[in-house]
Protein backbone atom coordinates (compact mmCIF):
# COMPACT_ATOMS: atom_id res chain seq x y z
CA UNK A 1 0.00 0.00 0.00
CA UNK A 2 2.68 2.28 0.94
CA UNK A 3 4.50 1.89 -2.45
CA UNK A 4 1.23 2.41 -4.51
CA UNK A 5 0.60 5.21 -2.39
CA UNK A 6 4.15 6.68 -3.26
CA UNK A 7 3.83 5.98 -7.43
CA UNK A 8 0.50 7.67 -6.89
CA UNK A 9 2.08 10.23 -5.53
CA UNK A 10 5.09 10.53 -7.98
CA UNK A 11 2.82 10.59 -11.46
CA UNK A 12 0.61 12.57 -9.44
CA UNK A 13 3.16 15.60 -9.15
CA UNK A 14 4.59 14.68 -12.87
CA UNK A 15 1.22 15.60 -13.79
CA UNK A 16 0.67 18.94 -12.62
CA UNK A 17 4.39 19.45 -13.31
CA UNK A 18 3.50 18.52 -16.88
CA UNK A 19 0.43 21.36 -16.85
CA UNK A 20 1.90 24.01 -15.16
CA UNK A 21 5.81 24.29 -15.55
CA UNK A 22 5.32 25.59 -19.06
CA UNK A 23 3.11 28.32 -17.65
CA UNK A 24 5.44 29.34 -14.77
CA UNK A 25 8.10 29.53 -17.52
CA UNK A 26 6.13 32.27 -19.47
CA UNK A 27 5.14 33.71 -15.68
CA UNK A 28 8.78 34.32 -15.50
CA UNK A 29 10.11 35.41 -18.67
CA UNK A 30 7.33 38.23 -18.63
CA UNK A 31 9.57 39.97 -16.21
CA UNK A 32 12.11 39.68 -19.07
CA UNK A 33 13.93 42.85 -20.12
CA UNK A 34 15.24 41.48 -23.25
CA UNK A 35 13.09 42.12 -26.76
CA UNK A 36 13.96 38.15 -27.08
CA UNK A 37 11.40 36.09 -25.12
CA UNK A 38 13.71 33.19 -25.33
CA UNK A 39 17.02 35.40 -23.92
CA UNK A 40 16.62 36.09 -20.55
CA UNK A 41 18.38 39.97 -19.73
CA UNK A 42 17.31 41.00 -16.26
CA UNK A 43 14.54 41.70 -14.26
CA UNK A 44 11.92 44.06 -15.71
CA UNK A 45 8.16 45.11 -15.66
CA UNK A 46 9.44 46.96 -18.78
CA UNK A 47 6.88 45.13 -21.10
CA UNK A 48 3.49 45.39 -18.58
CA UNK A 49 4.09 49.20 -18.95
CA UNK A 50 4.35 48.60 -22.73
CA UNK A 51 1.37 46.24 -23.18
CA UNK A 52 -0.94 49.02 -21.20
CA UNK A 53 -0.07 51.67 -23.62
CA UNK A 54 -0.48 49.24 -26.76
CA UNK A 55 -4.05 50.84 -28.02
CA UNK A 56 -4.41 47.60 -30.61
CA UNK A 57 -4.30 44.73 -28.05
CA UNK A 58 -6.21 47.27 -25.42
CA UNK A 59 -9.32 47.47 -27.73
CA UNK A 60 -9.13 43.55 -29.22
CA UNK A 61 -9.31 42.76 -25.29
CA UNK A 62 -12.20 45.08 -24.16
CA UNK A 63 -14.11 43.75 -27.92
CA UNK A 64 -13.00 40.22 -27.02
CA UNK A 65 -14.57 40.60 -23.37
CA UNK A 66 -17.92 41.94 -24.44
CA UNK A 67 -18.23 39.66 -27.64
CA UNK A 68 -17.87 36.59 -25.24
CA UNK A 69 -20.09 38.45 -22.19
CA UNK A 70 -23.16 38.78 -24.74
CA UNK A 71 -22.46 35.20 -26.41
CA UNK A 72 -22.74 33.31 -23.43
CA UNK A 73 -25.81 35.33 -21.94
CA UNK A 74 -27.31 34.35 -25.28
CA UNK A 75 -26.08 30.92 -25.55
CA UNK A 76 -27.79 30.25 -21.88
CA UNK A 77 -30.97 31.43 -23.10
CA UNK A 78 -30.50 29.26 -26.05
CA UNK A 79 -28.99 26.38 -25.14
CA UNK A 80 -31.53 26.13 -22.13
CA UNK A 81 -34.46 26.41 -24.53
CA UNK A 82 -32.66 23.29 -26.29
CA UNK A 83 -32.23 21.03 -23.34
CA UNK A 84 -35.87 21.53 -22.41
CA UNK A 85 -36.85 20.40 -25.72
CA UNK A 86 -34.85 17.61 -25.76
CA UNK A 87 -35.70 16.46 -22.18
CA UNK A 88 -39.09 17.83 -21.32
CA UNK A 89 -41.16 17.04 -24.21
CA UNK A 90 -42.10 13.91 -25.27
CA UNK A 91 -41.56 12.50 -28.68
CA UNK A 92 -42.21 14.27 -31.91
CA UNK A 93 -41.38 14.17 -35.49
CA UNK A 94 -38.45 15.44 -35.87
CA UNK A 95 -37.03 15.39 -32.49
CA UNK A 96 -33.77 13.01 -33.24
CA UNK A 97 -33.11 15.54 -36.08
CA UNK A 98 -33.10 18.34 -33.85
CA UNK A 99 -31.47 16.53 -31.09
CA UNK A 100 -28.66 15.67 -33.51
CA UNK A 101 -28.05 19.79 -35.18
CA UNK A 102 -27.92 21.15 -31.38
CA UNK A 103 -24.72 19.12 -30.65
CA UNK A 104 -23.61 18.91 -34.37
CA UNK A 105 -21.30 21.57 -33.41
CA UNK A 106 -19.42 20.01 -30.71
CA UNK A 107 -18.13 18.01 -33.36
CA UNK A 108 -18.14 19.63 -36.83
CA UNK A 109 -14.76 21.00 -37.50
CA UNK A 110 -14.19 24.82 -36.76
CA UNK A 111 -13.27 25.47 -40.20
CA UNK A 112 -16.24 24.04 -41.72
CA UNK A 113 -18.35 26.33 -39.19
CA UNK A 114 -16.88 29.36 -39.63
CA UNK A 115 -17.08 28.86 -43.31
CA UNK A 116 -20.70 28.21 -43.58
CA UNK A 117 -21.41 31.05 -41.22
CA UNK A 118 -19.42 33.14 -43.71
CA UNK A 119 -21.66 32.43 -46.50
CA UNK A 120 -24.29 32.63 -44.85
CA UNK A 121 -23.51 36.55 -43.80
CA UNK A 122 -22.48 37.70 -47.42
CA UNK A 123 -25.82 35.37 -48.35
CA UNK A 124 -27.78 37.76 -46.52
CA UNK A 125 -26.12 41.22 -46.58
CA UNK A 126 -27.14 40.67 -50.74
CA UNK A 127 -30.69 39.70 -50.26
CA UNK A 128 -31.78 41.54 -47.05
CA UNK A 129 -28.65 44.48 -46.58
CA UNK A 130 -27.49 43.19 -43.79
CA UNK A 131 -24.90 42.88 -42.41
CA UNK A 132 -23.25 45.69 -44.69
CA UNK A 133 -20.07 45.19 -42.30
CA UNK A 134 -19.21 41.93 -40.42
CA UNK A 135 -17.94 42.96 -36.94
CA UNK A 136 -18.61 42.58 -33.39
CA UNK A 137 -22.67 41.57 -34.50
CA UNK A 138 -21.29 38.76 -36.74
CA UNK A 139 -19.20 37.72 -34.50
CA UNK A 140 -21.24 37.54 -31.53
CA UNK A 141 -23.96 35.26 -33.66
CA UNK A 142 -21.37 33.07 -34.81
CA UNK A 143 -20.51 32.54 -31.55
CA UNK A 144 -23.68 31.89 -29.80
CA UNK A 145 -24.08 29.24 -32.41
CA UNK A 146 -21.63 26.92 -31.72
CA UNK A 147 -22.02 28.21 -27.99
CA UNK A 148 -25.03 27.06 -27.54
CA UNK A 149 -24.84 23.52 -28.23
CA UNK A 150 -22.16 23.12 -24.90
CA UNK A 151 -24.59 24.97 -22.56
CA UNK A 152 -27.09 22.51 -24.18
CA UNK A 153 -25.23 19.37 -23.50
CA UNK A 154 -24.88 20.70 -20.02
CA UNK A 155 -28.34 21.67 -18.85
CA UNK A 156 -29.70 18.78 -20.16
CA UNK A 157 -27.64 16.53 -18.32
CA UNK A 158 -28.90 18.35 -15.26
CA UNK A 159 -31.95 18.13 -16.19
CA UNK A 160 -32.51 14.38 -16.63
CA UNK A 161 -31.42 14.01 -12.79
CA UNK A 162 -33.61 16.13 -10.83
CA UNK A 163 -36.88 14.64 -9.57
CA UNK A 164 -39.78 16.19 -10.83
CA UNK A 165 -42.04 15.08 -8.31
CA UNK A 166 -40.70 18.07 -6.68
CA UNK A 167 -42.66 20.23 -9.69
CA UNK A 168 -45.63 18.24 -10.62
CA UNK A 169 -46.56 18.22 -6.96
CA UNK A 170 -46.34 22.15 -6.95
CA UNK A 171 -47.92 22.17 -10.17
CA UNK A 172 -50.92 19.85 -8.58
CA UNK A 173 -51.02 22.52 -5.65
CA UNK A 174 -52.20 25.46 -8.50
CA UNK A 175 -48.77 26.60 -9.18
CA UNK A 176 -48.36 27.71 -12.90
CA UNK A 177 -46.20 25.75 -15.18
CA UNK A 178 -44.12 29.75 -15.42
CA UNK A 179 -43.94 30.18 -11.55
CA UNK A 180 -42.92 26.85 -11.29
CA UNK A 181 -40.01 26.85 -13.54
CA UNK A 182 -38.57 30.21 -11.93
CA UNK A 183 -39.57 29.03 -8.34
CA UNK A 184 -38.02 25.42 -8.09
CA UNK A 185 -37.12 24.39 -11.69
CA UNK A 186 -34.05 27.26 -12.03
CA UNK A 187 -32.74 27.36 -8.85
CA UNK A 188 -32.14 23.44 -8.95
CA UNK A 189 -30.51 23.91 -12.40
CA UNK A 190 -28.45 27.01 -11.65
CA UNK A 191 -24.99 25.35 -11.22
CA UNK A 192 -25.69 24.06 -14.60
CA UNK A 193 -26.48 27.38 -16.02
CA UNK A 194 -23.92 29.15 -13.95
CA UNK A 195 -21.10 26.34 -15.29
CA UNK A 196 -22.81 26.67 -18.81
CA UNK A 197 -22.08 30.18 -19.05
CA UNK A 198 -18.40 29.64 -17.71
CA UNK A 199 -18.37 27.09 -20.48
CA UNK A 200 -19.47 29.50 -23.11
CA UNK A 201 -17.57 32.42 -22.30
CA UNK A 202 -14.24 30.97 -22.14
CA UNK A 203 -14.57 28.89 -25.83
CA UNK A 204 -15.75 32.77 -26.97
CA UNK A 205 -12.74 34.21 -25.32
CA UNK A 206 -10.61 31.68 -26.42
CA UNK A 207 -12.30 31.49 -30.47
CA UNK A 208 -9.74 32.41 -33.08
CA UNK A 209 -10.68 30.18 -36.67
CA UNK A 210 -14.56 30.80 -36.45
CA UNK A 211 -13.89 34.94 -35.23
CA UNK A 212 -11.45 35.02 -38.34
CA UNK A 213 -14.05 33.85 -40.63
CA UNK A 214 -16.69 36.46 -39.72
CA UNK A 215 -15.00 39.03 -38.80
CA UNK A 216 -14.54 42.38 -41.31
CA UNK A 217 -11.69 45.29 -40.90
CA UNK A 218 -11.39 46.50 -37.36
CA UNK A 219 -13.18 44.28 -35.57
CA UNK A 220 -10.50 41.97 -34.36
CA UNK A 221 -10.72 39.96 -30.85
CA UNK A 222 -7.93 38.66 -28.27
CA UNK A 223 -6.99 35.94 -30.01
CA UNK A 224 -6.55 37.60 -33.90
CA UNK A 225 -4.13 39.76 -32.99
CA UNK A 226 -2.41 37.71 -30.74
CA UNK A 227 -1.95 35.33 -33.39
CA UNK A 228 -1.09 37.72 -35.84
CA UNK A 229 1.69 38.88 -33.57
CA UNK A 230 3.05 35.78 -32.97
CA UNK A 231 3.07 35.31 -36.92
CA UNK A 232 5.88 38.41 -36.74
CA UNK A 233 7.39 37.39 -33.88
CA UNK A 234 6.80 36.66 -30.29
CA UNK A 235 6.76 40.15 -28.78
CA UNK A 236 7.26 39.93 -24.80
CA UNK A 237 3.85 41.77 -24.38
CA UNK A 238 2.34 38.91 -25.02
CA UNK A 239 4.16 37.37 -22.32
CA UNK A 240 2.73 39.88 -20.22
CA UNK A 241 -0.66 39.63 -21.51
CA UNK A 242 -0.57 35.65 -20.54
CA UNK A 243 0.46 36.41 -17.14
CA UNK A 244 -2.26 38.64 -16.42
CA UNK A 245 -4.99 36.11 -17.61
CA UNK A 246 -3.37 33.41 -15.62
CA UNK A 247 -3.62 35.84 -12.64
CA UNK A 248 -7.33 36.44 -13.42
CA UNK A 249 -8.38 33.22 -13.99
CA UNK A 250 -5.98 31.89 -10.51
CA UNK A 251 -8.00 34.52 -8.70
CA UNK A 252 -11.62 34.00 -9.82
CA UNK A 253 -10.81 29.75 -9.32
CA UNK A 254 -9.83 31.19 -5.86
CA UNK A 255 -12.67 32.60 -5.46
CA UNK A 256 -14.83 30.21 -6.95
CA UNK A 257 -13.32 27.69 -4.19
CA UNK A 258 -14.00 30.05 -0.95
CA UNK A 259 -17.76 30.46 -2.09
CA UNK A 260 -18.24 26.85 -2.70
CA UNK A 261 -16.25 25.94 0.96
CA UNK A 262 -18.59 28.54 2.77
CA UNK A 263 -21.18 26.98 1.45
CA UNK A 264 -20.40 23.33 2.40
CA UNK A 265 -19.96 25.10 6.05
CA UNK A 266 -22.48 26.37 5.88
CA UNK A 267 -24.69 23.39 4.59
CA UNK A 268 -23.13 21.32 7.12
CA UNK A 269 -23.49 23.34 9.56
CA UNK A 270 -27.04 23.22 8.93
CA UNK A 271 -27.52 19.77 8.59
CA UNK A 272 -26.03 19.17 11.79
CA UNK A 273 -28.20 21.72 13.66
Amino acid sequence: MPRRSSFTTWMLGLGLLFLYLPMAVLVVYSFNSSRLVTVWAGFSTHWYVELFRDQQILSAVWMSLRIAFFAASMAVCLGTVAAFVMTRFGHFRGKTALSSMVTAPLVMPEVITGLSLLLLFVQMAELIGWPADRGMATIWIAHTTFCSAYVAVVVAARLREIDRSVEEAAMDLGSPPLKTFFSITLPVIAPALVAGWLLAFTLSLDDLVIASFVSGPGANTLPMVVFSSVRMGVSPKINALATLIILVVSLATLLAWLLMRRNEIKRRAMADG
